[in-house]
């Protein structure tokens, strides 16, 4: 699971069938397979927004 989600982190479009026939095989199904790919995909969504807007970091300060 975690090299799936690694996977579809790094670059979803690299995600293929036989991805996911590799998490069936490690007792996965459909369901959970879908509910890996939601929560990977919210969590990278929302990371990328609040890197983009800064949250939790310090201020550059100017030099």
């Amino acid at each position: 699971m975690v090299d799936y989600v690694v996977k579809l982190t790094k670059d979803a479009t690299q995600v293929w069938k036989d991805d996911h026939e590799k998490l069936r095989a490690a007792g996965f199904d459909d369901q959970a397979i879908l509910q890996i790919t939601l929560i990977a995909s919210w969590f990278n969504y929302i990371n990328r927004v609040a890197d983009a807007l800064g949250v939790g970091r310090e201020p550059r300060s100017e030099p």
